[in-house]
């Protein structure tokens, strides 16, 4: 069940990094922490479950590069919460300390690439046949200094660390932020977070307590099917799999706006946006998304960055300061179009204007469209009879003198 858990694991958290990762960006720790979960059982299970010598050797000889990636399952659950609740994915100077556990331990580590394969061997079969021998194993150069109990739960105890961390802060958020507001009003949210935080807490838990019964006590229960373990993997199974079916956890915390956003126009001069008027009696959700409407047609009126041949998402969401994914969200589940489409409906509008007041007599439709952003002619041309059902030329046609 465990080794089902664990490959199912890696390959959801796969598939949730390679789609999302680009365009919501606090997914990619979310991915990394699914993954490193999954990994990290399964590495357990090799070595103590399997019974297998080939996966044992291989898991020893590979101790440097995946052991150390351990280390940082706690910091990327960390992350992901701080940007779910700040909005904020960057990594600063000061998180790079977070490191530093893997980066000592993979260094610690490396004289363990140039241990001759027939001892991994002959080590991996000792453990096959009780796995007690693996505290006789010293795959690392800090297994000279601490015991073998301590370094096999110093990666568990660092979860539990950053996942008490993590619990704070995001206790901390809900009573003292003064847009605590917004997660209250966003139950997919907080039960998403609240569930993410208590189903690791109890994994980990009996995971570290089941470590000290093997390495302290002797026992051979690691990873029996006790209730409390049983819980744990439906835990992981429920968490790896809800991403798939409550996506809106991948498009980070939608967070009120000042009541004045401030936009900078072409001529250089700031142009401070009217403020959007909430309706107290409305949900969140549709008043966050009515901001961004309201934003998004009066950046488009008032700035035309549609008329530059480069507007994309990203360069919208910096006039607009709406973060990326929440633009994607509106654009997908509000508009139920594109945001290439949305731009060029400004662009055809602007077109059409254009040819209205008699410019096409002056100019070629080609450099019209130009003018109205496209990149090119057949840009324009296929833009313009997707939207209008005709092409430019006929459309020109009827303002012909």
């Amino acid at each position: 069940m465990v080794l089902a858990f664990s490959i199912i694991g890696i390959i959801l958290s796969a598939i949730l990094l390679y789609f999302n990762a680009r365009k919501y960006r606090s997914s990619i720790y979310l991915g990394l922490f699914f993954f490193g979960v999954s990994f990290y059982s399964l590495y357990q299970f090799a070595l103590i479950s399997s019974k297998s010598v080939t996966l044992v050797s291989l898991f020893l000889l590979t101790i440097p590069i995946f052991s150390s990636f351990f280390y940082l399952i706690g910091p990327i659950l960390y992350w992901y919460v701080r940007s779910v609740l700040t909005d904020k994915y960057h990594l600063g100077k000061n998180d790079f300390w977070h490191f530093l556990p893997m980066i000592i331990y993979f260094i610690s580590a490396i004289p363990n690439f140039f241990t001759p394969w027939s001892l991994k061997m002959e080590a991996a079969r000792a453990i096959v046949e009780n796995v007690g021998a693996m505290q006789q194993f010293k795959p690392t150069l800090l297994s000279e200094i601490f015991s073998y109990p301590v370094m096999f739960l110093s990666r568990p105890v660092i979860i539990l660390v950053y996942n008490l961390w993590a619990i704070l802060i995001f206790i901390r958020f809900l009573m003292y932020s003064s847009t605590s507001s917004v997660l209250s009003r966003q139950n997919f949210m907080t039960k998403w977070l609240s569930f993410l935080l208590g189903s690791l807490l109890i994994l980990i838990v009996s995971h570290i307590l089941l470590v000290i019964d093997l390495t302290l006590a002797g026992s051979h229960v690691f990873f029996t099917l006790t209730s409390l373990q049983i819980g744990a993997a439906a835990g992981l199974t429920v968490l790896l799999i809800s991403p798939f079916f409550f996506p809106e956890i991948l498009y980070g915390l939608p967070r009120l706006p000042e009541h004045k956003v401030i936009f900078m126009s072409e001529a250089g001069k700031m142009k401070p946006m009217p403020a959007v008027e909430r309706k107290t009696e409305t949900h969140f959700e549709s008043d966050y998304l009515m901001i961004i409407r309201n934003k998004a047609e009066s950046c488009m009126k008032e700035l035309q960055p549609y008329l530059q041949s480069d507007c994309n998402l990203a360069y919208f969401s910096k006039l607009t300061k709406i973060p990326v994914h929440h633009l994607a969200y509106y654009f997908r589940e509000e508009k139920k179009q594109s945001f290439n489409d949305y731009r060029n409906e400004w662009r055809i509008k602007h077109a059409k204007n254009l040819i209205k007041e008699g410019k096409n007599a002056e100019l070629t439709l080609e450099a019209i469209g130009l003018l109205s952003g496209f990149s090119s002619r057949n840009t324009f041309f296929t833009a313009f009879k997707k939207a209008e059902g005709m092409s430019p030329g006929i459309y020109a046609a009827k303002f012909a003198a």
